[in-house]
């Protein structure tokens, strides 16, 4: 049997009770409700109301709750059989103890329920999942448990908080990094686009929307915050989290991980402190792009792509190529060494237009091997 204190919250839907319970505990008595058919005589019948385990969520939680920074403030929901559980007054108020046991039927035997099945899990289960295998077993999670709801109250409280959350603008946890008080890859490529956004010899100036909407008083916004920082980041980093960890433990970072360079070519300069670096590459090449097609550059209506979402995801998947065409360590390349690159490459601009480059990966695609092709980088690059 396992007990707990709990406080009782009445809403509309009816009662439940709010506890904390160490995650072994937790696992203890919940069975995983996955949703699946089952044919019976030529009937399909739906069971279960979870999704099947995301093995690459898992993966991530996983990895998350080991860091310094794990925290799950919301609660884990579940619903327990109203045979296994008991909710008794303690005299002091507004506290309760809820007694979750196992239930055993001695004339049905069938009818018995174990410990481990006494709870199905509505909301949480890669969270759980998570805590299970990395074997954080005194993880202290919050639980909102519901007693005795029918499979139909259960559904409707998966759909509920699974439907009517409102995902997070990632240009805003992105920006949010900035009031971090250590490093981090994501802090330093937020640092990095807010001065790319105000400089006045940046091609973006006035260009990133901050919080991935319009900035009011502002025209001729083209990209959000979010994807100037996700074109960035795999060049310092290609385990954020970690990353970000480290920096939290230690203050530095793996002097070894250097000799990965040709994959994550400005993690020295991070490293190092040196993010002033990696900003001065990405104005020298960005304004490379903007000399060689000026007119595109300036045009910031639809139509063109060169400065938008597409035409961004393709030129910062040329840098990395760009850049180790120019130099095979780390250092600041010249913006009359990236200009070198791009006066071969025979687009015009006209051409970029979502009618050559298609909207979405596709068309960022294509202009990235449009870029190697007409360039001499892939041939030096394969030689």
């Amino acid at each position: 049997m396992i007990s707990i204190p709990v406080f009782q919250v009445t809403q509309p839907i009816g009662d439940f009770y709010i506890g904390v319970m160490r995650a072994d505990h937790l696992l203890s008595i919940c069975r995983f409700d996955y949703r699946r058919m089952q044919y019976d005589s030529g009937h399909i019948d739906f069971l279960g109301i979870q999704r099947e385990l995301n093995k690459k969520r898992i993966k991530e939680i996983k990895q998350y709750v080991g860091t310094m920074d794990a925290c799950f403030p919301t609660s884990i929901v579940i619903s327990i059989d109203e045979k296994c559980a008991r909710v008794e007054d303690t005299g002091v108020s507004g506290v309760r103890i809820l007694k979750i046991f196992e239930y055993s039927d001695d004339q049905a035997p069938e009818l018995s329920i174990k410990l481990d099945e006494v709870a199905s899990i509505i909301d949480g289960q890669h969270r759980l999942k998570g805590l299970e295998e990395a074997h954080k077993d005194d993880f202290e999670v919050s639980v909102s448990i519901f007693i005795g709801p029918d499979d139909a109250t259960d559904a409707m409280l998966f759909s509920i908080v699974n439907l009517a959350q409102t995902k997070v603008n990632r240009s805003l946890v992105y920006d949010l990094f900035s009031l971090a008080k250590t490093r981090s890859p994501e802090k330093t490529c937020h640092e990095i686009v807010v001065a790319l956004d105000r400089m006045e010899e940046s091609p973006f100036q006035n260009r990133i929307k901050r919080l991935g909407v319009a900035t009011e008083g502002r025209f001729g916004e083209t990209l959000s915050q979010a994807t100037v920082v996700k074109g960035i980041l795999p060049y310092i980093t290609n385990d954020p989290l970690a990353d970000r960890d480290r920096g939290k433990r230690f203050g530095f970072w793996d002097e070894s991980l250097t000799r990965d360079f040709e994959k994550r070519i400005f993690y020295e300069f991070f490293r190092q402190n040196e993010d002033v670096k990696i900003l001065n590459n990405l104005l020298n090449y960005f304004n490379a792009v903007r000399e060689r097609w000026p007119d595109a550059w300036m045009r910031t209506g639809a139509g063109n792509i060169i400065n938008r979402t597409n035409g961004y995801n393709g030129f910062i998947r040329f840098l990395r190529p760009a850049y180790l065409f120019c130099t095979k360590e780390p250092t600041v390349v010249t913006q009359e060494k990236f200009a070198a690159i791009f006066a071969k490459v025979k687009l015009r601009d006209e051409d970029f237009n979502p009618t050559r480059f298609l909207p979405g990966t596709s068309g960022s695609t294509l202009l990235f091997h449009t870029l190697m092709d007409q360039s001499e980088v892939v041939r030096a690059l394969t030689v």
